[in-house]
């Protein structure tokens, strides 16, 4: 295992990990200990979705200060010479020259404004925060994700615990019957059916400590940006966040929901491409400012007379004619328009759906938590005296048998129980934000 997690460390391409590095624990250093808050950043890292998702947020802030530049005068300097021919006269043979020589030295700033670029500007705010919103998505999955990662590698922690619990139980129940049965107490029979369950809760064993291992290897490729097997969770299953009232997860959704953010954007996005496509049919404004030199020599002053100076031209363009493709675009916008409509209102129903059944699901599973403790608690109470029972006479080795198979199962119900609360908290805020 030792050789594959190198061979795995070496195939790593080296490019983009130096930064990632820095963040994460050196596992040449031992075990380390690894908190919930520092699983969550370390997946933040690593995680490409949510990478991909922080990418897109990025552009469309980029594509926002693009669009809102293209409102605003641009300025630029030029500088050359032209060479006309001669042709015996002041200007040159060619009938545009102004002369022979003509030295240009300008600085240039031009506007152009048209009703199409400040929609174009309004779409991009929109698109950003659509891409913002997004991201707040991909962070929250990644979030729940992250967490059922983390507390699956606890519980399996604890189901293999629950069965070496049971294991070592077991054994003692067939030296227990081994024991009667040299006094005459019991008949052989139940030695067999001790042997029987030694030899299930052995392989429950087994199969306990595989599920941890995969668990364990699950939450190590979400966290690690290399191979690291060498760390160890923090338990804090009990010291899950209460449950607010209803009321008030509700007001937490309607600022806080992501999902509803994105489609409010989505749909002004589609509005502000209606408004830029329709603006093709208007007309547009440039403005030229020049301010420089345009002489026949390269200098401010010639024969007493200044060269520099300045020149305004505007230009107007009215569309008229182009085969429809305006309207044709005008049309797709208006299409576009029309599904994000759609998409906005089957998220805001989806958003009170979800919410209701989020938070069922996180009051249900944090009622059942009190009844699973007070399970397992009788459980174990129960195979205690069933054994006494048993040791005396009075009960079956049947009867030891199911009281020790219904202590674990009502273990591991009340371990699941744990880790379902807290995933359904993750989910419910999902909606809300953390509270």
């Amino acid at each position: 295992m030792k050789h594959l997690a190198l061979l795995c460390m070496m195939l790593l391409p080296v490019v983009g990990l130096s930064q990632t590095a820095k963040q994460q624990p050196d596992p040449n250093q031992g075990p380390i200990t690894i908190t919930l808050d520092q699983a969550l950043k370390y997946a933040k890292v690593n995680a490409p979705q949510f990478r991909s998702a922080l990418m897109d947020a990025g552009i469309a802030k980029e594509d926002r200060v693009q669009a809102r530049a293209a409102l605003l005068p641009n300025v630029g300097f030029t500088t050359g010479m032209i060479y006309t021919q001669p042709n015996g006269t002041p200007t040159g043979r060619f009938i545009g020259a102004n002369g022979i020589r003509e030295y240009i030295s300008q600085g240039v700033a031009r506007e152009s404004v048209g009703f199409s670029s400040i929609a174009d500007y309004q779409r991009a705010k929109a698109a950003e925060a659509l891409a913002k919103a997004r991201a707040e998505v991909a962070v929250r999955g990644l979030v729940v994700t992250t967490i059922q990662a983390y507390y699956g590698t606890i519980v399996a922690q604890r189901l293999t615990s629950n069965a070496q619990q049971a294991f070592d139980e077991g054994k003692h129940f067939l030296d227990l019957s081994q024991k009667l049965e040299r006094g005459g107490e019991v008949a052989h029979s139940d030695v067999i059916k001790a042997q029987m369950q030694a030899n299930d809760l052995q392989r429950a064993l087994q199969e306990a400590q595989l599920a941890e291992e995969k668990a364990k290897l699950t939450l190590a490729v979400l966290i690690f940006a290399n191979f690291n097997q060498n760390f160890t969770v923090v338990d804090d299953l009990r010291f899950a966040p209460p449950l607010p009232p209803r009321e008030e997860t509700q007001e937490l959704a309607t600022k806080n929901n992501p999902e509803l953010k994105a489609a409010i954007a989505a749909a002004n996005a589609a509005n502000h491409e209606v408004s830029s496509a329709i603006g093709g049919h208007l007309p547009s404004l440039t403005v030229n400012y020049f301010y420089g030199i345009d002489a026949a020599n390269y200098a401010t002053y010639t024969d007493g007379i200044r060269n520099l100076g300045y020149q305004v031209s505007a230009t107007v363009d009215l569309p008229i004619w182009n085969w429809g493709a305006t309207q044709s675009k005008v049309k797709q916008a208006q299409l576009r328009r029309t599904q994000a409509r759609i998409e906005l209102s089957a998220a805001q129903r989806q958003a009170i759906a979800d919410l209701q059944t989020f938070y069922s699901e996180a009051q249900v599973s944090r009622e059942q938590l009190d009844l699973l403790r007070q399970s397992a608690e009788l459980a174990a109470d129960s195979l205690r005296l069933t054994t006494l029972r048993y040791q005396g006479g009075e009960a079956t080795a049947l009867e030891v048998v199911d009281a020790q198979n219904a202590l674990t199962s009502a273990r591991n119900n009340y371990d699941n129980g744990e880790v379902r609360y807290r995933v359904a908290i993750a989910n419910l805020q999902t909606l809300t934000g953390k509270f």
